[in-house]
């Protein structure tokens, strides 16, 4: 995660490599989840922001990025309004809802 602090209207790069151990060529769906770990209204524990197909070759590697930007963060607020709120939130990226890695992004300001 870089930059693992941002403002709320700030943007932060994830990386993954991922790589092919098989014997044939293949496709892969890398997927990016975010959780917001407190906000002032019920999320969901994960939320699927982003994901993206890339093809290997047998014994390949692929770094895939991902942008984190204030509109994967944001969500609709009290006031019915489009917010970021400053906090803590995990994102995960791997190849499923159950096959991922974390890091933690803080976000601050209002």
């Amino acid at each position: 995660m870089n930059p693992a602090r941002i403002g709320v209207a700030g943007d932060a790069k994830v990386s993954v490599t991922v790589t092919n151990t098989g014997k044939r060529a293949g496709y892969e769906i890398v997927q990016l989840y975010i959780r917001d770990l407190v906000s002032s209204v019920t999320r969901p524990v994960m939320e699927l922001e982003d994901f993206k197909r890339i093809s290997l070759a047998p014994g390949a590697s692929q770094t895939v990025d991902f942008v984190i930007t204030p509109a994967k963060l944001s969500f609709i607020g009290l006031t019915m309004e489009e917010v970021v709120e400053p906090g803590w939130f995990d994102i995960m990226v791997g190849t499923s809802s159950v096959k991922y890695e974390t890091v933690k992004l803080e976000v601050v300001g209002s």
